[in-house]
């Protein structure tokens, strides 16, 4: 809602502030539809050469986080530390039927509490993966920390690149109305025997490629860039939570310390309290029970 509130108000103070100090808006919206094809088209097609296909639909996909927002809710939070438990108190008290639940995931009745998690493909393999290998003896702490940083930021990295295609045209896009502007000159310079009221339009129209290059690039394309990256890295908090709580697993601390340590490094904004989580925990005890 606040994106197509920003957008709103862009429009509305560029344009009307230039209604209210006289501006004509035929001009612009004459010269509007051939601008847009130069530069709107030539950044289109700068954006399809300089990434695949695969690229081009996530970018297409994540430009609706600017709408939607992050994907992970502090609810989400809540779940994903009350996963853990589970998983963690089933790893210690009967580590053979952890199996059932790390190796066929879409079949667990643990997992299945939790459908939003268990959807993410990224977020049950990092839990997976991590539990199986202790199972296998790879518990060394320090080591098993490095080999989750190292997978979470190149998820992210691959996460991130929607933003630096966005940003990329964004740089382009006031070069690409200068192009354009160009262009409406030489069209002008070839009617420089009309006389001046029509010359004046055909600048002005010339101009108008200049307005909507760098008004796309700093008023919509750049700041989809920036709320594309910063929704990405709040999402990405949630895989980090994933992380915090398994390397503290490998420290053998107590379960219930291990999802406080998660807890505790979860940004305020999305981390439940102490005590919704400890009702929440206590639920998952007594139905155990």
């Amino acid at each position: 809602m606040i994106g197509i509130i920003g957008i709103a108000v862009i429009f509305i103070m560029v344009f009307g502030g230039y209604v209210l100090a006289g501006g004509k808006l035929g001009i612009i919206m004459k010269a509007l539809p051939f601008e847009m094809i130069m530069i709107g088209g030539a950044a289109v097609g700068a954006f399809l050469l300089s990434n695949d296909g695969a690229s081009v639909k996530q970018a297409l996909k994540d430009v609706g986080k600017v709408f939607k927002g992050p994907q992970w809710k502090p609810a989400d939070y809540r779940d994903l530390l009350c996963l853990l438990f589970e998983l963690i108190r089933i790893a210690r008290v009967n580590p053979v039927g952890l199996e059932e639940h790390i190796e066929n995931p879409e079949e667990s009745s643990v997992f299945a509490r939790y459908q939003k998690i268990k959807h993410d493909h990224e977020a049950i393999e990092l839990i997976c993966d991590t539990l199986r290998a202790a199972s296998m003896n790879y518990d060394d702490p320090h080591q098993v920390e490095e080999v989750l940083d190292k997978r979470v930021d190149k998820a992210q990295t691959h996460a991130l690149h929607s933003s630096h295609a966005l940003q990329s045209m964004a740089d382009a896009l006031p070069a690409l109305g200068i192009v354009a502007a160009v262009l409406g000159v030489i069209k002008t310079m070839g009617s420089i025997d009309q006389p001046p009221e029509i010359l004046g339009k055909m600048i002005g129209g010339a101009l108008v490629g200049t307005f909507l290059g760098v008004f796309l690039a700093y008023g919509i394309v750049g700041p989809f860039a920036t709320r594309v990256k910063a929704v990405v890295e709040e999402d990405a908090h949630f895989y980090n939570l994933i992380r915090e709580v398994l390397v503290a697993n490998l420290h053998n601390h107590p379960a219930n310390m291990c999802i406080e340590v998660g807890r505790q490094n979860t940004p305020h904004n999305v981390r439940p309290s102490f005590t919704d989580l400890e009702e929440a925990l206590r639920a998952l005890k007594q139905e155990a029970a």
